[in-house]
């Protein structure tokens, strides 16, 4: 089983719990991968992750720069003046480079390895982080923001496939629990800190980039050594809407509605009548319900079928999205309007992804993940787009009723399917893995890839070790195979 982790900071509490549910059996027991066996692990855990220690480092430091922008971006680019739908497409813009980063990156990697292309990447998104305040135009932030979508994309492969690379059977669930737990408190971190100096003045560009740039330091002194060569993988959505319909089309749809909720919540908080401070509490506290509610909905979903929970998630999100249109809801009510949201809104992805795996066969697990993602990456470059045109025409709180009208639209195709396919009993489905089921950053695998495996192509460089406690393979990121032949055409 591979485990997949996200770019969006909304199951931090949830992943918490399984971080520290990790950390606890690491320190009493360690298992065999694919035998069932349990033993005693010889290893102390702070020795099991020291290797790794400088890279999470590295990770903090770059999050927590790349987390400031999200809300800091739409506050600021309304204050220069930039429109609706200006700020809609300089949202968009992000999701387009990190679509981009997902198909390009892992050619960049094989090209320069793992520690110039980090250098590199993260170089160029602290210039970026600055250059936001040198150029405040709407044509220089778009291009901006794809580029720095572009380098997160390549460094969430460095830093999955390097860990991945690092980590024994016996470590790898602290290995990367404690990476999820990393990345999404520097996220955090990095939201609220976006406030540490008015919006309208440089400082918190500046901080962003510092942040940025201290990435380099730890990772560059590492000792450690560079992972073996990455794995390039395929995607059939084809083969997956004729296997698991709901999961494509959701994954897409609830890609559009989240996506624009990131990019413009900020703003059409603090355009309806929050404080800055108010408008990125409003974002937090959205993020924190999202991530309570992904544990117990996730796992109600083992047990009745999940194209009923995702239902009901649906209706109950479109629901609030209407209210908080319709309403003139401010201070505490908005506050609570947004926890609500948070919780029904957020856990979407999870339940389409687990769907996906409960249809298609294990053996096709990559391939899965890197469709059902890429379907999300668009969606989300769509949403903040038309978001922003009902945000002009229907005021700031037209993002809600944007969300409202994609979620009551895909409630309405996923009960059509409830009704002409029947239900997978409980003893089909996969067990939800919260981590399985998280709008992702990569793929990573828990076994060496197989050169056989039409799902994956491998670099001419890449040999097959035997798995050992020493010997690891990397992580597979998502790309296009469709590219390959193309340019090889």
């Amino acid at each position: 089983m591979f485990r997949r982790f996200g770019a969006g900071p909304h199951n931090l509490a949830a992943i918490f719990v399984w971080w520290w549910t990790n950390l606890n059996l690491q320190k009493r027991v360690g298992s065999t991968h694919g035998t069932g066996r349990t033993g005693r692990v010889s290893i102390p855990m702070r020795k099991n992750l020291r290797p790794i220690v400088s890279l999470l480092l590295g990770v903090a430091f770059l999050l927590a720069g790349s987390g400031m922008q999200f809300t800091l971006l739409p506050l600021r680019g309304s204050a220069e003046g930039f429109g609706d739908l200006a700020l809609g497409v300089i949202g968009s813009g992000y999701f387009v480079g990190f679509v981009s980063g997902c198909l390009l990156g892992p050619y960049v990697i094989l090209r320069a390895g793992h520690i110039r292309a980090f250098t590199a990447m993260v170089a160029v998104t602290a210039a970026m982080a600055l250059a936001y305040a040198l150029a405040p135009t709407v044509p220089a932030w778009i291009a901006f923001r794809v580029v720095t979508g572009l380098c997160l994309a390549g460094l969430y492969l460095v830093v999955e496939s390097w860990l991945n690379d690092g980590a024994s059977n016996e470590t790898r669930g602290l290995v990367l629990s404690s990476y999820v737990v990393v990345s999404y408190g520097a996220i955090t971190l990095g939201q609220a800190l976006a406030t540490l100096y008015p919006v309208v003045e440089a400082g918190s560009f500046m901080v962003a980039a510092m942040l940025s740039s201290l990435a380099t330091v730890p990772v560059a002194l590492t000792r450690s050594a560079q992972p073996a060569p990455i794995t390039i993988v395929r995607f059939h959505p084809g083969q997956i809407y004729r296997e698991a319909p709901v999961a494509l089309i959701a994954s897409f749809v609830i890609g559009c509605a989240n996506g624009a909720f990131w990019g413009l919540a900020p703003l059409s908080a603090a355009r309806s009548g929050l404080s800055v401070d108010r408008a990125a509490l409003f974002m937090s506290l959205a993020v924190l319900a999202g991530a309570i509610a992904q544990w117990p909905v996730g796992h109600l979903s083992d047990r009745v079928d999940r194209r009923l929970v995702l239902l009901a998630l649906l209706i109950g999100a479109a629901v609030v999205g209407i209210v908080i249109f319709l309403t003139s809801a401010s201070g505490p009510i908005l506050l609570l309007l947004g926890i609500l949201f948070g919780a029904l809104a957020l856990p979407g992805y999870s339940l389409a992804a687990a769907h996906a795996y409960d249809k298609t066969p294990a053996s096709d697990a990559v391939s899965v993940a890197a469709t059902i993602l890429l379907a999300n990456g668009l969606g989300s470059v769509i949403g903040p787009l038309v978001a922003a045109g009902f945000m002009s025409t229907e005021g700031p709180r037209g993002l809600f009723l944007f969300t409202a009208l994609t979620q009551a639209l895909l409630a309405v195709y996923v009960f059509y399917r409830t009704r002409v396919q029947r239900p997978l009993a409980s003893r089909q489905k996969t067990e939800f893995d919260l981590a399985a089921t998280a709008p992702v950053g990569g793929v990573v695998t828990h076994e060496a890839p197989d050169p056989a495996d039409p799902s994956i192509i491998l670099p001419e460089a890449y040999t097959v070790a035997p798995m050992s406690d020493t010997s690891r393979i990397t992580g597979a990121f998502l790309a296009e195979s469709v590219a390959r032949e193309s340019a090889e055409g």
